[in-house]
């Protein structure tokens, strides 16, 4: 029986368990004050969102972020040629196009000398740098010098959707034998196992379950009889657009397609709790999002029993539902007493989601800009913060932006959290905002960075997404490329002289 959703009296509430931030006095924005959730005390500015590569003054940085030789210490000076090199070839948006364009033509599917060639040039550069290896074997030799360098890592079997069955069951094997090779790490060296429902569950089904969802918020009266427990999925203000008009029932063949899905993730929490790791389920795109919430809720509900959650989902802060779904999902989880684990991230479908709305006639379910994007994330980042101290939740902040970063160490560290607490860890891409990974570290925080691996063919869609999604950022990844290159000159001068 699903959970009921909270009233906005209820909502509005809860502005009294929650202790407002000792910083700089900021504005809410009208949007953020006409919600419901505007009660979540908030991490922002009032200074405009500061460029990638300049540090935040306000308030005062438990980061340091300008002294290079401290922070790239970990690391070899080959590795650092290599990624400097990358992050400038990222940074050239004409040939991120090419690439994007040559990956997506036809010479992928041949099978002649010239993909083995591009396949090679691919392997050597961008997958070099943003993936862990080939298989768990790489994936497991990449955590080790990770650990080393005092990071741990997200392991995640880069495997995108999946279209049948059989495809399914290839995928869900793939996963477990990565949360076996979890289990046989030392466990400093791996914070979580990443899973996409997507994978391990026929996408077409995910978008039939999602309408279903979508249509029984619309009318609480229609009956889904496969339904199981569940946390809040949507808000008030959750975007229904997708499912015009009535769907209709599963069929018994579709039924068991996703009694088979639930199966496969049920596995995978249970082979968790024995190699004592989190299992993380990332976000997807919001045709079938609802369907991803439902799974990965009623998962939670059944293994996070204890004080330590073991499934983690995930909230993208550049939905305009996104704190108040949060809001919904804790308080319904702590009346359940469910521990829950969130990772909080920006978004990675913001084109995607952009132009399906836009075909439908429909306003974009993604923030206006990037500055409540920002607000948007910070605010729950705050909220999530003080949910580790009043509770039992458990919080990934993965980010790449160093205010927010900045922003929510102060928090933490005013909150009393850091020091190894288990219940908070921060998140990078590897590859991707290496000086805030260690200026993090260095504060005292434990810091992960997102692990994909596997064969490049299979890579390939998962590279492409971040490539197309992430070109803005990669192309503003200023901070990392200029202290790389004070870095290398700074050893290149003490060689030398």
């Amino acid at each position: 029986m699903a959970a009921k959703v909270l009233s906005s009296k209820l909502l509005k509430n809860l502005r009294f368990f929650t202790r407002p931030l000792v910083t700089s006095s900021s504005t809410t924005s009208s949007s953020a004050s006409s919600s419901p959730i505007s009660a979540i005390p908030s991490l922002n500015l009032t200074q405009k969102p500061l460029p990638t590569a300049t540090l935040p003054k306000s308030p005062p940085s438990i980061l340091d972020l300008q002294d290079h030789q401290k922070l790239f210490a970990p690391l070899p000076t080959k590795k650092l040629l290599h990624a400097s090199l990358i992050l400038h070839m990222a940074a050239m948006e004409p040939l991120v196009d090419f690439s994007i364009w040559v990956m997506n033509s036809r010479l992928m599917g041949m099978d002649n000398s010239i993909r083995d060639l591009i396949l090679r040039a691919i392997r050597h550069s961008f997958y070099k740098h943003f993936c862990a290896g080939e298989d768990t074997v790489e994936a497991a030799n990449c955590l080790k010098r990770l650990n080393e360098s005092g990071l741990r890592g997200m392991l995640d079997f880069a495997v995108e959707f999946a279209s049948d069955n059989d495809a399914c069951d290839r995928n869900f094997h793939g996963f477990l034998s990565t949360v076996e090779a979890a289990k046989s790490l030392p466990p400093s060296t791996v914070s979580s196992v990443v899973v996409k429902i997507t994978a391990i569950c026929p996408l077409n089904l995910l978008e039939r379950v999602s309408d279903l969802l979508r249509w029984q918020q619309k009318h609480p009266s229609f009956n889904l009889p496969w339904k199981q427990n569940t946390l809040p999925i949507f808000s008030d203000s959750s975007p229904l657009y997708h499912t015009v008009k009535k769907p209709e029932p599963l069929t018994p063949e579709e039924e068991k397609h996703l009694l088979l899905g639930q199966q496969r993730l049920l596995k995978l929490c249970q082979a968790c709790v024995e190699a004592n790791v989190p299992l993380v389920i990332d976000a997807e795109h919001s045709t079938v999002q609802p369907a991803i919430d439902y799974l990965t809720y009623s998962s939670a509900i059944k293994y996070n029993k204890d004080d330590k959650p073991i499934v983690y989902g995930t909230i993208q802060a550049y939905l305009k539902d996104a704190k108040e779904r949060l809001l919904l999902a804790t308080k319904a989880a702590d009346k359940m007493r469910v521990s829950m684990g969130f990772k909080l991230v920006r978004g990675a479908y913001m084109s995607t989601e952009r132009k399906l709305a836009s075909s439908l006639g429909y306003q974009s379910p993604i923030h206006n800009n990037i500055q409540q994007t920002h607000s948007c994330y910070n605010d729950c980042a705050s909220f999530l913060l003080e949910a580790i101290t009043n509770g039992s939740h458990g919080v990934i902040l993965a980010t790449h932006n160093v205010q927010s970063a900045t922003l929510a160490a102060k928090k933490a560290q005013d909150l009393g959290i850091g020091n190894g607490n288990q219940k908070l860890e921060f998140a990078q891409v590897y590859g991707m905002a290496e000086a805030l990974s260690f200026g993090l570290r260095n504060a005292g925080f434990q810091v992960s960075k997102y692990l994909p691996f596997g064969h490049v063919e299979i890579v390939m869609p998962y590279l492409l997404r971040r490539a197309e999604e992430n070109r803005g950022l990669l192309s503003a990844s200023g901070l990392d490329r200029v202290l790389t290159r004070k870095e290398l000159c700074r050893r290149l001068k003490a060689v030398l002289f």
